[in-house]
């Protein structure tokens, strides 16, 4: 075990260790431009018994969306990109094309938010396939982008008006990136991200894995019912979104850069602080009271303050990252295999983070119930159909019920998840706002989501929103629960 830390720092990795089981687990603090604590639980591999280091090399998943954004943002600070200009003007290897006719074209913010109109899957069948059809197995050659969307990648709803997590908006990306410099992603991030930064252990194709670095590789495992797995090694086509691997100490590197005050090893700046505040900003929000979105960072708040964050997630890794830009702290955490860690890793970043941040300098008080409300509330909320969000619906199923038990307002998933399915009460959440609640996840390693209504025309609820990716429901006008 290597272990670097603080009291605060400490208490709270124990807690998680012994609450959550892990083959290997790095969690890790930034100030000051360093990583300061670090703390490495178990195996990078069973066969070897390697520990978990400050350099054992992670696949990070969709923590990779966040590079791939911060490369358009170099071009965009260049003026070689502009967010608001249509995609399709920089995009050469293959088209967007509307779903259907009448649809805007999507700008380079809309794929920096997750609001372009494009599904979650490429195809309709990419549904029902393994890794939704992204993953080929190693050395397999990939195809390219154009090949693998047949020249042409569909979008289906209209721009700016709908939030669907997907992998195709940072892949496309990727590819403008390359289409405006003549170089590959992996090419362009390593010289103007990872050089600069001194990310030595860090690269975005499997040829950067170098005899170095394969030696610290981190096994991806999966814990199942008849123990610990190995899952087999994959390739994803979609590398602006998902292809990265890296190491706690180079991510340190990485989050210290987007903090305030930032600076490469050379002395200069990956992006201006003007830049890393506007990604930082909230770009889309289905609601005020919601978090909601920056360019390609989620943002939350921990302790009264502003974080941004992302977590990624891959067949045997999960990663995730947040950091407080108002207070020049960051957190990290990865795993080569856990126990459903895309439920508490992004919480447990959050929660070591709040462990230095303290309490927020003014504390909300108890709210009050408001039942001369619910019959407005009342009702079947369901997901918009005008694009598909594949792993929300496995999840969220069709959408949700809001309802009346035991004389508590209630909230429950429409699905077969049955922790989701039974449903949670509706906690008030601020004593100005009737409308604003929150859900209260059971486990210490949860974190509340944020529930609240939205009136339409004449005063009366029409959606909830929550701030689960960000999600809106839209109520049905007739039916009530």
């Amino acid at each position: 075990m290597v272990t670097i830390s603080n009291d605060a720092f400490t208490t709270r990795t124990a807690n998680l260790l012994a609450r959550q089981p892990a083959l290997g687990l790095a969690l890790g603090l930034v100030r000051d431009g360093e990583l300061t604590d670090f703390r490495g639980h178990g195996v990078a591999d069973p066969a070897t018994g390697a520990p978990i280091t400050p350099d054992t090399v992670f696949r990070i998943a969709s923590i990779t969306k966040t590079l791939t954004a911060v490369a358009v943002m170099q071009l965009v600070e260049q003026g070689r990109l502009d967010l608001d200009r249509p995609a399709g003007d920089d995009l050469r290897a293959f088209r967007l094309a509307p779903a259907h006719p009448g649809l805007h074209a999507p700008t380079i913010r809309h794929l920096l938010t997750h609001t372009a109109g494009l599904g979650e899957v490429a195809r309709h069948r990419d549904a029902l396939a393994k890794d939704f059809g992204e993953s080929f197995p190693v050395g397999r050659p990939l195809p390219s982008l154009a090949e693998f969307y047949g020249g042409e990648l569909r979008y289906h709803a209209e721009p700016g008006t709908r939030f669907v997590y997907t992998n195709h908006g940072p892949a496309t990306l990727g590819q403008i990136v390359e289409d405006v410099t003549g170089e590959t992603l992996a090419a362009y991030v390593r010289s103007h991200i990872f050089e600069p930064l001194g990310m030595t252990d860090s690269t975005l194709e499997r040829a950067g894995l170098t005899q170095r670095l394969t030696t610290r590789l981190a096994a991806g495992h999966e814990l199942r019912s008849r123990g610990v797995v190995r899952t087999q090694e994959m390739d994803w086509v979609t590398v602006g979104a998902a292809a990265a691997w890296s190491t706690p100490r180079d991510i340190a590197r990485y989050l210290a850069a987007l903090l305030p005050g930032g600076r490469a090893a050379d002395g200069t700046r990956i992006l201006s602080g003007e830049t890393v505040a506007a990604m930082i900003a909230p770009q889309y929000t289905p609601d005020p009271r919601i978090p909601g979105m920056g360019l390609a960072f989620f943002r939350s708040v921990v302790a009264g303050r502003v974080v941004a964050g992302h977590q990624g997630t891959l067949p045997g890794y999960h990663s995730a990252v947040a950091f407080a830009p108002d207070d020049g702290v960051a957190a990290l955490a990865f795993t080569n295999g856990a126990s459903r860690p895309d439920f508490w890793l992004p919480a447990a970043v959050h929660h070591i983070l709040g462990a230095v941040l303290g309490p927020p300098a003014t504390v909300a008080g108890p709210a009050p119930h408001h039942p001369e409300l619910w019959a407005d509330q009342r009702g079947w909320y369901h997901l918009d159909a005008r694009a598909s969000d594949v792993r929300l619906r496995g999840m969220l199923g069709a959408g949700a019920q809001v309802f009346v038990r035991g004389g508590r307002l209630m909230m429950r998933f429409l699905t077969p998840v049955p922790a989701l399915a039974l449903g949670f009460p509706l906690v008030p959440d601020d004593d100005t706002d009737p409308h604003a609640f929150r859900i209260d996840l059971p486990g210490e390693d949860t974190e509340p989501i944020r529930v609240v209504f939205r009136q339409g025309p004449g005063g009366v609820t029409d959606r909830l929103c929550c701030d689960i990716m960000p999600l809106v429901l839209r109520r049905h006008a007739r039916r009530q629960p």
